[in-house]
This record gives C-alpha cells, structure tokens and sequence, in this order.
C-alpha cells in the first residue's frame, strides 16, 4: 500500500493521485493539514528525505512571505515548528510505501521506475 501525504487543492498532488489510480497502484491520501503530521514524522521525514532543507520548498509563496527570522530555523525543534504552523512548506507529495521507502514530488518518469510501470 501506498500513502501519499500532500493538500488536496495542490495541482501536484491531484496528479500524482490520478497516475496512481489510472496505474492501479492502491494507495491512501492523507492531507496534512486536516491531518498534522507529528513532530516525530517530521523528524524522521526530513532524516529520510536529506534534512529539512531538501523537505521545504522554498520557492513558494509561504517561504518567501515568512518574515526572515524564520528562514533560517537554527534546531530541529524550531524546524518542526515552522512546518506544523506552515504545513504547505513541505515539497509535495510525500510518498511513503509499506516498506519504508519514502519520496518526495511527481513525476511521470519517476512514478514508473518507483512502482515498477
């Protein structure tokens, strides 16, 4: 089983979602922010994915309104922070399978080779 992580008004994510399903590939949808992931997700998220910068997109319209002080996290705690406040900071979707393996972001090619189409 497949559980994409995401929001469901991201363009992205509803991509994802149809090529999972127009592949056949079972998975659940989880929105973060009517569901927050835990602080300990979040840690183990960013350990996953290449640290916290490498979660957080940072071209989007939240980063860049973030007043400046808040760019530049200096701990894990002020880190998980930002992202229970500001959840749609982090790169969508978060895909995890059952067996542990995580990614992040949409891509026709990379959905392919991950689940084997």
């Amino acid at each position: 089983m497949v559980t994409l992580y995401g929001l469901k008004n991201c363009d992205t994510c509803r991509k994802a979602r149809k090529w999972l399903e127009r592949f056949g590939v079972e998975h659940a949808f989880v929105d973060y922010r009517d569901e927050p992931r835990t602080p300990e997700t979040l840690l183990a998220w960013q350990a996953a994915l290449g640290g916290w910068d490498a979660m957080v997109n940072k071209s989007s319209t939240t980063w860049r309104n973030l007043p400046a002080n808040r760019k530049s996290p200096g701990s894990d705690a002020e880190w998980k922070l930002l992202l229970r406040e500001h959840p749609q900071l982090i790169r969508r979707p978060v895909v995890v399978t059952d067996d542990g393996m995580m990614s992040q972001g949409f891509s026709d090619n990379g959905f392919k080779k991950r689940f084997g189409v």
